[in-house]
């Protein structure tokens, strides 16, 4: 597993654990992130921030990654399963979507969510 690999790895961990602030010193202080919720996109930590604290006001999300694959130096897509509950316990989705990332100087720069496709060679986890 490469180090970008293993970061993105330790930040599901972290995002699955509310632990926000980890995450965030991950990301580019002017990081571009979906809002996967609402639509749209969020600009830097504050906004990042803001929104996940929104979301873990409705949601109970989790998601773990399955499989990682380089696309280019800068680049990793991410396979990962998505399980969202309400904050009842009542599934909402449980799928499979693709989380692609791209990075600057060793910080996340952008994430971007896809549908998901399956990777062309066997998983890495």
């Amino acid at each position: 597993m490469s180090k970008s690999q293993e970061l993105l790895a330790a930040m599901y961990n972290d995002f699955n654990a509310r632990r926000i602030d980890r995450v965030l010193s991950h990301l580019c202080p002017d990081v571009d992130w979906p809002n996967g919720m609402e639509g749209g996109r969020v600009s830097g930590h504050e906004a990042v921030r803001d929104y996940w604290t929104r979301q873990f006001t409705l949601l109970n999300p989790r998601v773990d990654p399955v499989g990682f694959k380089d696309e280019s130096p800068d680049s990793i897509t991410v396979n990962v399963h998505q399980v969202v509950h309400d904050l009842q316990g009542a599934l909402i989705v449980d799928q499979m979507v693709d989380h692609v990332y791209y990075f600057r100087d060793g910080l996340i720069e952008r994430m971007d969510i896809r549908e998901h496709a399956a990777l062309d060679k066997a998983p890495e986890v």
